[in-house]
């Protein structure tokens, strides 16, 4: 008898998992599943803990590298409509962990509430947004969240307030294995100034990247404000590459995927880049990516 017994319509095994991530590479997940709703998504993590099953959940995948070996255990994709709506009250927007973080930021440009456009164009989730507490020209997403609400793995829901979340650069007090949603509180603003400086930030991100699109991604965190695609540069590594893995001419603390690469090719062009940077500028470089 099958552990996910029950599960069947929801519960996949050997699922490529590269086609949930931005760089496209990875193995399979050995148990893949996307409820459909809240209820069902807490009596199959009941079910995982019944039976010691460990599990992770994706998101947009723009910060999660998967190794070439795989992934033990269930993956969790929160893509059903239950996972994924947003609402307006007054100055509050609600929305679901697996809403798409974009989708967010155009929304409360949309209906003229301020906050929230500083982070246009940063990829992933909201429950992703949230977790690594994400952050663009000078704000950030905690700043503006009012109360968060979480799934333990035994399936229980908790509501933290503000009062009980803590915010820092690319952190969050967040550990709970799922976001299930988030609300926040945002200030009414000129709804064409607020169009204006969303465009200004698009276009102003967009030529600081190589790329909007899948394929390539940010690697590590700039360490107290110093840029380290600058650091980078400076140890002599811009456009260092590594099997298929490369870093980019335009920001050298962006990682280029072509064709024919590997997981382990962008994992060893990281390590490379970190012993680099540490043994010539004494920097320890920490890296925003994920490896499953």
């Amino acid at each position: 008898m099958s552990w996910y017994e029950g599960f069947e319509h929801i519960v996949r095994e050997d699922e490529p998992l590269g086609t949930y991530t931005w760089f496209r590479l990875g193995g399979v997940a050995e148990f893949f599943a996307e409820p459909n709703s809240v209820d069902e998504l807490a009596q199959l993590l009941r079910r995982c803990d019944q039976h010691d099953i460990p599990f992770r959940v994706i998101g947009g995948g723009s910060r999660v590298l998967i190794s070439d070996a795989g992934v033990k255990g269930l993956v969790v994709h929160l893509s059903a409509p239950a996972f994924c709506e947003t609402s307006v009250e007054g100055s509050y927007i609600t929305a679901g962990g697996g809403a798409k973080l974009g989708h967010v930021v155009s929304l409360s440009v949309g209906v003229s509430l301020g906050g929230l456009e500083s982070l246009v164009g940063v990829p992933g989730t909201v429950a992703g947004a949230l977790k690594g507490n994400a952050d663009s020209y000078g704000a950030s997403i905690g700043q503006w969240t009012e109360s968060v609400k979480v799934m333990s793995r035994s399936g229980a829901i908790t509501e933290y307030d503000r009062d009980q979340l803590r915010f820092s650069y690319r952190q969050s007090s967040l550990d709970d294995p799922v976001i299930l949603s988030a609300r926040f509180e945002l200030e009414p603003r000129d709804p064409h100034e607020l169009t204006r400086r969303m465009q200004k930030l698009w276009i102003m991100k967009r030529s600081q990247q190589p790329s909007g699109s899948e394929g390539s991604g940010r690697i590590f965190a700039d360490p107290q404000g110093i840029s380290a695609a600058e650091l980078i540069e400076q140890v002599g590594l811009r456009s260092l590459k590594v099997g298929g893995a490369e870093l980019s001419e335009k920001n050298a603390n962006y990682v280029v995927i072509h064709s024919g690469a590997k997981t382990d090719d962008v994992r060893m062009l990281i390590e490379q880049v970190k012993n680099k940077v540490a043994s010539e500028l004494g920097v320890d470089l920490q890296c925003e990516l994920q490896i499953w």
